[in-house]
């Protein structure tokens, strides 16, 4: 089975601006700024063979704020600029009460299902606790990048970007954290 690694799009990887403690998110195109910090750390979770899918709520799309059309042209731009495999997306309102909607787990449980993923070797990046909850329920790790959306909820570790994120997986996946036994140990015992 695969591992993949759920990255929140708003704030992580493309650029938010903000009114008080609120992200306000993108509603076409010319406000669709990628983060360029994004790439390297993205490239270096696939290399080691990490899927890298991107989860997002989009709540303006049943708000009739964001045209589905101008969503999508966001998306094949993050796709072309940006090293990812999928993206899973809600556009329901919080009081749709839909399961896709994180802090459900609807996304990840999606993309386990698709893409056959181990969920105990995954893990979700976000700095908003909405992703950290969903990657709990859904069985996979997850880390914070610090920020004022973090919330108190649980999550394995807590970074300053990206980057660091990137490093962490790769740190606990690297080989000399995996136990391996000889099959003629196994067999002896």
């Amino acid at each position: 089975m695969k591992a993949a690694v759920f990255i929140e799009r708003d704030g992580v990887l493309n650029q938010v601006r903000t009114a008080g403690r609120t992200q306000i998110p993108p509603l076409c195109l010319e406000e669709f700024h990628i983060r360029e910090d994004a790439r390297e750390p993205l490239e270096l979770l696939r290399a080691a063979g990490y899927l890298v899918l991107v989860t997002t709520n989009q709540p303006n799309v049943a708000r009739g704020l964001l045209p589905r059309r101008e969503l999508d042209r966001m998306h094949d731009l993050l796709r072309r600029v940006l090293p990812i495999d999928g993206i899973l997306l809600c556009p329901h309102e919080e009081s749709d009460r839909c399961n896709c909607r994180k802090p459900g787990a609807g996304l990840f449980t999606e993309a386990a299902f698709r893409w056959h993923l181990d969920m105990e070797r995954s893990f979700a990046i976000s700095d908003k606790w909405q992703d950290a909850s969903a990657a709990f329920v859904a069985g996979c790790n997850s880390g914070l990048i610090r920020s004022p959306w973090n919330g108190s909820v649980h999550h394995d570790f807590l970074v300053n970007n990206l980057a660091q994120a990137a490093e962490k997986i790769l740190q606990f996946n690297h080989p000399v954290n995996h136990v391996s036994v000889p099959l003629a140990q196994l067999e002896m015992a």
